[in-house]
């Protein structure tokens, strides 16, 4: 199977190509520069394989949570390719890709995936590692760290962890990821889980993005 996945709903812009378990990805942390690098990404790794976009099997993206901006950017880019191919697409959470990465680099086995929502916020969900992707525990929410149920032996990841380190550990969390290279989701976190996802693929008209909150935060 030949996965394209995208990922431009933080800070950071990616692009992955899956080819029957290989994997290749272009990655930036560009803000306010992802309209201009998503597509060159897409390109570059389609040529590299002697592919074109029709030659995949399907499209996966990141459906959020995030920015605004930043999921309309993505949104609009699967669109483009699935339309033009009449190519399936799959919805992937940027919070289950965090967890996804957590699992995978540092063999956690309980996530709690955390993005800087701003306006004093986060997006949030708590996850457990299995050996075919990530479970969400409960829902994916939006609100203020104090709403946030303490599990002390979690672990924490996303750009969340770096933006309130000091408030999380006053409130009980002990296992801090802040390791720069799993600070956002990526692109290649979404091929991933969506290979073992296919299944759940839907035409692109039927893709929704989350954003949980109803006010814009970029």
């Amino acid at each position: 199977m030949k996965i394209l996945a995208l990922d431009a709903v933080t800070e950071a812009c990616s692009a992955a190509l899956w080819m029957d378990g290989t994997l290749q990805q272009r990655y930036s942390v560009a803000p306010r520069e992802h309209t201009r690098l998503i597509l060159p990404m897409v390109d570059e790794l389609l040529q590299e394989a002697d592919l074109s976009p029709g030659d995949l099997d399907l499209i996966a993206f990141d459906r959020g949570p995030g920015s605004f901006t930043g999921i309309r950017v993505t949104l609009s880019v699967v669109q483009g390719l699935a339309f033009a191919t009449d190519l399936p697409v799959l919805p992937v959470s940027s919070l289950a890709a965090l967890a996804h990465a957590a699992c995978r680099a540092r063999g956690a086995t309980s996530v709690l995936s955390l993005i800087d929502a701003r306006m004093g916020e986060l997006y949030w969900g708590y996850y457990r590692c299995q050996s075919d992707g990530v479970m969400l525990q409960g829902a994916e929410q939006v609100s203020a760290l104090a709403a946030i149920p303490v599990e002390p032996d979690c672990q924490l990841i996303g750009s969340g962890v770096t933006a309130y380190a000091e408030q999380l550990r006053a409130a009980g969390f002990k296992h801090l990821i802040e390791d720069e290279s799993l600070l956002y989701p990526r692109a290649s976190s979404i091929a991933e889980l969506a290979a073992g996802l296919a299944d759940q693929a839907c035409p692109v008209d039927a893709a929704q993005p989350v954003y949980l909150r109803n006010k814009v935060t970029g």
